[in-house]
């Protein structure tokens, strides 16, 4: 029955019946909780909509990796509301003013912690820098300004940290000996992607080899939409998918985009995994 309901829902939806859903995986920031007040230094990690509903496996690692670096987390959970929001889904349909709801009630909840030096990190490329771009557009003035100062993606944060001294992060050999890791294009725009490549080589005897990619030909619920299938495909094609099936069975293979692990799995049958996941399996 489940897999004719699937095929109804997609039918319904004008999905491409080639692509895999989502699964909903619970409901990560239902209960999380700060780390217990054992560090002077702070963190708010933002855990976007795809990463506490599908993947909170990823939020899980990033919480301890964080913890281990000896930081005390804290998370965007908004009391009696539904989760906070960067509003980027409504922007890719066209609805300006709920995107910039949502981009306001994130500035509500957020700056108090900013306001006292909390930097926000974020796990998802395209939410976590909304907030440095999008959100600058909304006339928000100052106040957008000081939230976009201190987001940084969960790579850029860890780097920053060790760079100014404040952090080691005590990492093992994995018992993989290479890593492939494909670039969001956010963080290709952001030129963000170079903290991911530092961060993996903290890893001992890692060997890590970046794929040069264009888009990965998801982008969002574009490659999921079943006129844009084939396009989306091809995108992915051109170098992003031959990769990754030439990659040997003991490789990882790292993305830090939800669409990117999506389409790496419809499209070569391989699972890819966010950077947070592989430092995790790292700890000392």
């Amino acid at each position: 029955r489940l897999p004719l309901l699937s095929r109804w829902l997609k039918r319904g939806l004008g999905l491409a019946e080639q692509r895999a859903l989502p699964r909903f995986d619970g409901d990560f920031l239902a209960t999380a909780s700060a780390s217990p007040a054992t560090s002077t230094r702070e963190v708010l990690l933002f855990v976007d909509t795809f990463n506490n509903y599908m993947e909170p496996e990823n939020a899980r690692a990033a919480c301890r990796v964080l913890e281990a670096a000896g930081y005390r987390v804290h998370f965007n959970r908004a009391p009696q509301e539904r989760p906070l929001c960067c509003g980027r889904t409504y922007l890719a349909a066209g609805q300006v003013d709920k995107a910039k709801a949502e981009a306001r009630r994130t500035l509500d909840h957020l700056l108090p912690f900013v306001e006292r030096g909390v930097s926000i990190v974020g796990l998802e490329p395209s939410c976590l820098l909304t907030m440095r771009d999008e959100f600058l557009r909304y006339g928000y003035g100052e106040e957008a300004r000081a939230l976009a100062k201190a987001s940084l993606l969960f790579e850029e944060f860890l780097v920053r940290e060790r760079d100014a001294g404040r952090m080691l992060l005590a990492l093992k050999p994995l018992e993989t000996p290479r890593v492939l890791l494909h670039g969001h294009c956010h963080q290709k725009a952001f030129d963000a992607l170079r903290p991911v490549e530092q961060v993996l080589r903290w890893i001992p005897d890692l060997e890590v080899r970046t794929i040069e990619t264009s888009c990965c030909g998801m982008a969002g619920s574009f490659g999921y939409e079943r006129e844009h299938y084939e396009t989306s495909m091809q995108m992915a094609e051109l170098a992003l998918l031959p990769a990754v099936r030439q990659a040997k069975a003991g490789d990882l293979v790292v993305a830090d985009g939800t669409s990117c692990r999506h389409q790496i799995h419809d499209g070569a049958q391989r699972m890819a995994s966010h950077v947070a996941r592989v430092l995790e399996r790292a700890l000392v």
